[in-house]
């Protein structure tokens, strides 16, 4: 099933200016392009600076909140917990124009947090994306033995002590995988991104469209093709680790 993608490698290496196999010249031109260009460049730290700043917003956000249900599970917990979901089933155009207008509206009060700037769209993003942090740590949340927890309370712990020191380091994987997953949304999100967005913060994949849009970039295969090697390793370093893991916890001790 993924095989097409690997389509876009050898169009990656093409030296015309438009989408094309090569037929016997290769050339790095497009790869040149990504490291060159600014507007590529900023649009790929622009990228990563909201990626971080959402994932870690929406986590710690999704992480508070998913504490708060289960630490005193208050009666409309059902109700508390389908309004922070929502955003995922809600169609992408309502989001993306609710936070347009949203956004118009910041940007009569300030310039930071508003409409086409980073905070303005790390926030839109950071909607979209905590509904999947909620998930992923109230499953972890769920994992976690209550007896613990009380038996902190019993010895006289605070609040703080029972949170920070007792149940976030049983669930430190589940916030991890929040955070990485939300990271991975705001990275790759465009819907919600092309209606808050204009001229000052373009986004990678904004960009990417705009290519495809507009004059079909070869450089956008370029773009896909380390895109999918970053994967690569990515799952490819996962696995080697957690295979070394396991490796390391059956060798008999001594």
């Amino acid at each position: 099933m993924l095989m097409p993608l690997l389509a876009v490698v050898p169009v990656s290496f093409t030296p015309k200016r438009f989408l094309s196999v090569p037929t016997g010249e290769l050339s790095l031109r497009h790869y040149r392009t990504l490291i060159e260009d600014r507007e590529w460049i900023e649009g790929i730290w622009l990228s990563l600076r909201i990626g971080v700043l959402s994932a870690a917003f929406s986590t710690a956000l999704a992480t508070f909140f998913s504490l708060g249900i289960w630490m005193f599970r208050p009666r409309f917990a059902g109700v508390l917990m389908g309004l922070a979901l929502l955003p995922m089933v809600a169609p992408p155009v309502v989001s993306a124009l609710t936070l347009y207008f949203f956004l118009i509206t910041l940007s009569n009060f300030n310039g930071i947090v508003a409409y086409d700037t980073m905070f303005g769209v790390a926030l839109a993003h950071s909607v979209m994306i905590v509904p999947f942090a909620v998930v992923l740590v109230s499953v972890s949340l769920a994992q976690v033995d209550r007896r613990m927890d009380l038996a902190a309370r019993a010895m006289g712990a605070g609040l703080g002590t029972r949170i920070f020191k007792v149940i976030l380091p049983n669930i430190k994987f589940g916030v991890i995988a929040a955070f990485l997953l939300t990271f991975v949304l705001s990275w790759e999100e465009i819907a919600v991104t092309i209606f808050i967005t204009s001229v000052d913060a373009v986004t990678l994949p904004r960009l990417m469209w705009q290519g495809l849009r507009d004059n079909i970039d070869p450089a956008i295969a370029a773009i896909s093709v380390v895109l999918i090697l970053i994967v690569i390793v990515v799952v490819v370093g996962k696995t080697v680790v957690q295979k070394l893991m396991k490796k390391r916890r059956a060798a008999p001790h001594g």
